[in-house]
């Protein structure tokens, strides 16, 4: 729900949460791993859709980034603000730290995700950041 459009605010955390959603790379696998062996993205999205319960934050699955050097690979996007991609990511530690910086970047007011309170997977993992569809270059 976007609540913007329909002149709403959110009233919990879930609803201001939901602004983001993680995308995570499913078929993401170690350049050691056997083609046929089980697909560590798929395990990796498994863990992060279990972080994300009762937070508002959307998970999404998507069977490749083209980020295959660096895997595992996902990105965290929100409407009005920046897409970030993420690699390298270790599935021990990113499932949470993915939705920890989801939940921060869904409350920042300027559609960029704070580098003060980000997770450090998401700082050390940080590939790239897209800029929103509006984007205007400050001269």
């Amino acid at each position: 729900m976007a609540f913007a459009d329909i002149g709403q605010q959110p009233t919990t955390e879930a609803e201001t949460d939901s602004a983001a959603t993680v995308i995570v790379c499913i078929t993401c696998r170690r350049p050691v791993d056997p083609e046929d062996f089980p697909r560590p993205g798929l395990a990796f999205a498994d863990a992060v859709a279990q972080a994300a319960k009762n937070t508002g934050v959307r998970v999404k699955r998507v069977r490749c980034l083209a980020n295959c050097r660096r895997g595992l690979s996902a990105a965290v996007r929100r409407e009005a603000g920046w897409t970030y991609i993420f690699g390298d990511l270790d599935p021990a530690t990113a499932a949470p730290a993915l939705i920890a910086g989801a939940r921060l970047f869904a409350r920042a007011d300027d559609g960029v995700m704070p580098w003060r309170g980000r997770p450090q997977p998401l700082k050390s993992g940080l590939i790239a950041r897209v800029p929103p569809d509006d984007y205007e270059e400050v001269e």
